[in-house]
């Protein structure tokens, strides 16, 4: 399987990441860490975590107030959303597929 970020996904990322660093030194590096974990884990394991609906899963970071939503299609799972846990709830859920 292949794991890739949308281009919105990516935008978010990056964002976070420079919110927490500017928080406090080195929390976006942590941040970016704790990512590319989850990322592995879901690259191993893409049914693992509960369907939040028929094409959507989302993988909670375990000490950032973050998400990752994803899909998979195929030999492609999709990150559609770095998303805040508390921020803007829902706000992805119209995004299309960019594959």
């Amino acid at each position: 399987m292949k794991l890739r970020f949308a281009a919105a996904a990516q935008r978010e990322l990056n964002d976070a990441a420079i919110w927490l660093e500017l928080q406090e030194a080195g929390l976006g590096e942590r941040f970016l860490l704790e990512v590319a974990q989850a990322r592995q884990l879901i690259l191993e394991f893409p049914d693992a975590w509960h369907p939040m609906s028929q094409s959507l899963r989302r993988c909670h970071l375990k000490r950032f107030q973050y998400g990752l939503i994803y899909r998979v299609n195929g030999d492609v799972i999709e990150i559609v959303a770095v998303a805040h846990d508390r921020q803007k709830p829902g706000y992805w859920r119209n995004r299309k597929s960019e594959s």
